[in-house]
């Protein structure tokens, strides 16, 4: 269900590609008046980024649209005057700015946040960088995975370096940037003061390597490549097949989750077998651990294994697809629709939590 209750707020979305364009969106699904305002010779390049079977001639891709929702869409040049000016006259009253310019942009447009803010003094400005707002380094997501780890740890030993299939270091970003604009805004409303928030995907990556960083900075432990495997669980991503030709994984977190699978698969002897009886142990012996289980698993269907699971509290998920993934009812609920330059659009909302 759609929410609605920020409707006095005014933003103007200056940002391209995923991370920012991702926030305004996040505003403007929330209810607000979302400017998004695109270069008139070079506009959001995202809008070119198309797959093979889109349409040409459209003026909107599947990823543009996939962050890009409930806008107004406007394009200025800000180097001519009278496009300038009308940009100034949008930010007298707005909320909130979104950008992402190039090291120098800001100065060379007459947008830095001392301009913008002698038009409004309660602008808001919400910042997205690459490395830092002082590197001229040009910033996609391939290559801040690759350079804050995501890439050396993601892969298997015989696949390589594996970047994620989603732009993932952009959307720790954008998060991180609404959690700061929405501070951002109970500080404006308590303190009467303007706050620039400043998120570089840089800083975003690291501060998202959680246990992995934990893991290597108190035990010095560099992580490999393991697939879906879990350092320090087992088992825990193991993908085995069932009867059915099903993929299935389990998240054993715990010696209940343990004993609850064993009892299962009539395997109970396993709990008292030094080699399984700990979380430990159960890591340093997980290959043979793998291969005991797997024997059992194709002795039922995906079906079987999933509703005794379930019924047990038993973490348990069937690999899927997307054509598998929106075939659920509660998938299909988060996609929101809109027409878009006269081209049908789809994506996923950009507000997980319930408003009650």
């Amino acid at each position: 269900m759609e929410v609605s209750f920020i409707t006095n707020l005014k933003v103007l979305d200056l940002s391209t590609v995923l991370a920012g364009p991702s926030v305004g969106t996040f505003f403007a699904e929330l209810g607000a008046q979302v400017v998004k305002i695109e270069n008139t010779t070079i506009p959001d390049v995202t809008r070119s980024w198309k797959l093979p079977s889109e349409n040409q001639n459209s003026t909107v891709s599947a990823y543009f649209s996939s962050v890009n929702y409930r806008k107004e869409y406007l394009q200025l040049n800000l180097k001519l005057e009278v496009d300038y000016l009308q940009f100034i006259d949008l930010v007298k009253d707005a909320d909130i700015l979104i950008s992402n310019f190039k090291f120098g942009d800001e100065v060379k447009l007459n947008v830095t946040d001392e301009i913008l803010r002698k038009v409004n003094k309660k602008l808001i400005i919400g910042k997205i960088n690459g490395f830092g707002s002082e590197s001229d380094r040009v910033a996609y997501d391939l290559i801040l995975q690759a350079e804050t780890g995501f890439m050396s740890m993601n892969g298997t030993p015989e696949s390589g370096p594996v970047k994620m299939p989603v732009a993932f270091i952009d959307v720790l970003a954008a998060h991180q940037l609404k959690e700061g604009l929405l501070l951002a805004l109970l500080e404006r409303q308590i303190n009467k003061s303007a706050k620039t928030i400043e998120v570089s995907l840089y800083d975003a990556a690291i501060c998202s390597l959680v246990n992995q960083a934990s893991n290597y900075l108190m035990a010095q432990k560099n992580p490999e490549r393991i697939g879906s495997l879990h350092p320090n669980i087992a088992p825990y991503g193991e993908i085995f097949e069932t009867k059915d030709n099903e993929l299935i994984t389990f998240a054993i977190g715990s010696t209940v989750h343990f004993e609850k699978l064993c009892t299962f698969l009539s395997l109970e002897n396993l709990v008292a077998d030094s080699r399984f009886s700990s979380n430990q142990n159960r890591v340093i012996n997980r290959q043979q651990l793998f291969e005991i289980v797997q024997a059992k698993i194709v002795d039922f269907t995906a079906a079987e294994i999933l509703k005794n699971m379930l019924e047990h509290h038993v973490p348990v998920g069937r690999i899927k697809n997307l054509e598998a993934v929106f075939d659920d009812k509660t998938a299909k609920d988060l996609v929101r629709s809109e027409l878009i330059e006269e081209t049908a659009t789809q994506r996923l909302t950009s507000i997980a939590f319930k408003w009650k």
